[in-house]
């Protein structure tokens, strides 16, 4: 398929004419049409397309905002290509004469491959951001906040039988479809009536040692159907297959062999939720806990400006296994916005995101300001209210000592590093100081031994407490009240767009779908402002009002 390129700068006359006639009062996509003009341009996307010979692509640009405007109303593709067959409006935004008959919808789920083939969905932000710019619409050096939330994969929940047996018939059927004829020499006459259905927990065995002792069947057979191809003369290509690499990972992570026999593993010697496999037909989700929430699936962390004067505009979207914490995502946030020349001055988190780290890197690195919750001091020292934590402690770096609040100094002085591999520097007082002392109750809990301490070395330590002063200011509690707009636009994506059920299976295609969903809010700001539609209000209940009346 060849690339022909296609002019959509100007609308015809007559779908103008109706347009207009249609939609005396505006609309959203007439709207955005004589706000910004072309959206997209098919040279955006040309290096998607063969430059052979070929019949000619549909325009590559009208495929990335009818993608877009899918997401805008919640539409299926087959639903999208309808719409641009008969509806005025869309016409009109894609430049399109009255007549256009558009195109088959199967083009949509094709424009997806190459998108992600390329690894050029991020163009779809990027070119609406750079088009934006352009226009004064979005700037850099303003204000953004960044926020996650869950996403459920597009899986059915197993538990952990479930997932080794639907593991198993997933390789069967891969098998059964590449190589059919050698599988059915091969497998056992039993096989076909074990792994031939979908098993569910009606199909599963009800007592914990029936269970244990299927699941160990089950095994065997993984077992059995790996040396088989072990021994096969197409051995090395058909341990390629992604089924059958699958059905090792996951007999690794919930197998092990003693004495030539396949056991189950308790619970306590499987691999952690960020390794571990938890469907078959979707190896990169993963399964997550954040406080009542559990879910199998991903998380999005969505960046938007937020600027009083300016509409409020996604920049940055990032998607990852559930199990990624926040604070690792921060750095290529700003990585990412430093390409897209959007680095905010100030960026607004919460405590996920911000630690002593990322407060330095992103001073120095970026020159971005940090307002977000350090994480208080875990001692409990400092969570009695009245001990003495390392704040209360004066530290002398050049001499490499500690003054206690009482005037003694520390006798000891030496580098460490804690369970992250951090470097940390400790200390200890002497201990005929420490038993003396008439405040050591506030001070250790140590029946008999001397008082130790931990901190960063100097610059993070020095920063940390800044931080934590500065957070307990006036000035900071009023910048951080700007960041809780952010979960109105979790909230957007979830209702208008489905932000937290993935459409697609991996991560890559979620990601891709967050992109679309990010655009398409964008859309609809972009022309809420474009009309003066005022900024919805928090809603207050009339029982809650109430007592602000009072």
């Amino acid at each position: 398929m060849s690339l022909q390129p296609h002019d959509f700068s100007v609308i015809p006359a007559e779908t103008v004419r109706v347009a207009k006639a249609a939609f005396p009062k505006g609309n959203l996509y007439l709207t955005l049409r004589d706000e910004l003009g072309v959206i997209y341009q098919d040279s955006r996307f040309a290096h998607l397309f063969g430059s052979g010979r070929g019949r000619p692509a549909e325009s590559p640009g009208s495929l990335a905002l009818v993608s877009v405007l899918q997401f805008v109303e919640d539409k299926s593709d087959r639903q999208a290509a309808e719409a641009v067959s008969g509806r005025i409006d869309w016409k009109y935004l894609l430049g399109l004469a009255l007549d256009d008959p558009g195109f088959d919808y199967t083009l949509l789920h094709e424009f997806r491959q190459r998108l992600l083939k390329n690894s050029a969905e991020q163009q779809l932000l990027d070119s609406l951001l750079e088009l934006l710019k352009a226009k004064k619409l979005i700037k850099a050096r303003g204000k953004q906040r960044t926020d996650s939330t869950h996403v459920l994969a597009a899986i059915r929940n197993l538990n952990r039988l479930e997932c080794v047996a639907e593991t198993m018939r997933h390789a069967l059927d891969s098998l059964a479809v590449v190589v059919p004829d050698w599988l059915r020499v091969q497998v056992p006459v039993e096989w076909f009536d074990r792994y031939s259905k979908p098993f569910t927990q009606w199909r599963l065995p009800k007592t914990q040692s029936k269970r244990e002792a299927f699941a160990e069947v089950v095994g065997q057979d993984g077992y059995q159907l790996w040396q088989m191809i072990e021994r096969s003369d197409d051995g090395e290509w058909l341990r390629r297959i992604p089924a059958v690499e699958t059905l090792r990972q996951v007999w690794m992570q919930h197998y092990y062999v003693d004495q030539d026999q396949i056991r189950w593993r308790n619970k306590d010697t499987i691999p952690p939720a960020a390794q571990r496999i938890i469907s078959p037909y979707d190896t990169q989700a993963r399964n997550s806990v954040k406080r009542n929430t559990q879910w199998n699936g991903y998380k999005v962390h969505l960046s938007e400006s937020c600027e009083a004067d300016q509409p409020m505009l996604i920049t940055n979207v990032e998607t990852t296994p559930s199990t990624t914490q926040d604070v690792e995502v921060t750095a290529t946030i700003h990585q990412h916005l430093d390409e897209k020349g959007l680095l905010p001055a100030q960026h607004l988190l919460d405590a996920g995101y911000v630690d002593v780290g990322e407060l330095l890197e992103g001073q120095e690195k970026y020159g971005i300001d940090l307002i977000g919750p350090m994480h208080p001091d875990a001692t409990w020292q400092a969570r009695a209210g009245k001990g003495f934590d390392v704040a209360c402690f004066a530290i002398d770096w050049d001499n490499q000592w500690v003054v206690c609040p009482q005037g003694r100094t520390s006798v000891k002085w030496y580098p460490n590093r804690n369970k992250h591999g951090e470097p940390l520097i400790q200390v200890r007082f002497a201990k005929s100081d420490c038993l003396a002392c008439a405040v050591r109750a506030d001070c250790t809990h140590s029946k008999a031994g001397p008082r130790s301490l931990s901190f960063f070395p100097k610059q993070k330590h020095l920063a940390l407490q800044q931080a934590r002063q500065r957070q307990k200011t006036e000035d900071f509690k009023e910048a951080y009240a700007s960041r809780a707009g952010v979960e109105g636009t979790i909230s957007q994506g979830t209702r208008r767009c489905g932000l937290r059920r993935s459409r697609y299976v991996g991560l890559a295609k979620t990601h891709l779908q967050h992109i679309f969903t990010a655009v398409a809010i964008n859309l609809v700001r972009l022309a809420d402002w474009f009309d003066e539609t005022p900024r919805a209000q928090t809603r207050q209940s009339r029982f809650s009002a109430l007592a602000v009346a009072a």
